[in-house]
């Protein structure tokens, strides 16, 4: 019977994960406060204005999914409907000095033509209720109306990024 009991512990660990990022598509967001690159408070960018592609990055896993990211700085994805950044998840890299990550962002930025924001506090993570961001490249895609219609971390097989084009090519 103990036998048992383990096996299907087991199994409700190794489900866990999936279901909580399940259940932050269909969620509804709001403004959340965040910093610049000069560390001065903004509110969330164009939230309500266009669709949002946001990524959500641990910058003590850069690595992680980097031929995707890599593809995505190559093929930028083009619309006026969509306004993608970056956010870093300064809180979950406590060993890495904030002014060395916002420096190594703002290179990266300039390299990509990208908008990159910083969310020292887990605001983002808190105010969403997304749940455990630590070690994880997200990506999120908020409406204009704020719903979150997509929402991946950690390593991405080939049907995750399948999912990422249809909901992009769906809001283009």
């Amino acid at each position: 019977m103990k036998k048992y009991i383990i096996i299907l512990i087991s199994a409700l660990f190794a489900v866990l994960p999936a279901l909580s990022q399940n259940d932050n598509v269909g969620k509804k967001v709001g403004p959340v406060e965040i910093r610049d690159k000069d560390n001065n408070p903004i509110m969330l960018p164009r939230l309500g204005e266009k669709h949002l592609l946001i990524f959500y990055v641990d910058p003590d896993k850069p690595n992680q999914n980097k031929d995707f990211r890599e593809h995505l700085e190559k093929n930028h994805i083009e619309s006026d409907n969509i306004y993608g950044f970056g956010i870093v998840n300064l809180k979950d890299a406590p060993m890495l000095p904030n002014g060395i990550v916002r420096n190594m962002a703002a290179k990266k930025a300039a390299e990509n033509d990208a908008d990159i924001f910083f969310d020292p506090s887990h605001a983002v993570k808190d105010a969403w209720a997304l749940g455990d961001c630590n070690n994880k490249f997200i990506i999120m895609f908020v409406t204009k109306e704020g719903v979150i219609e997509f929402f991946r971390w950690g390593k991405y097989s080939e049907q995750d990024i399948a999912d990422f084009y249809e909901v992009i090519d769906k809001y283009k």
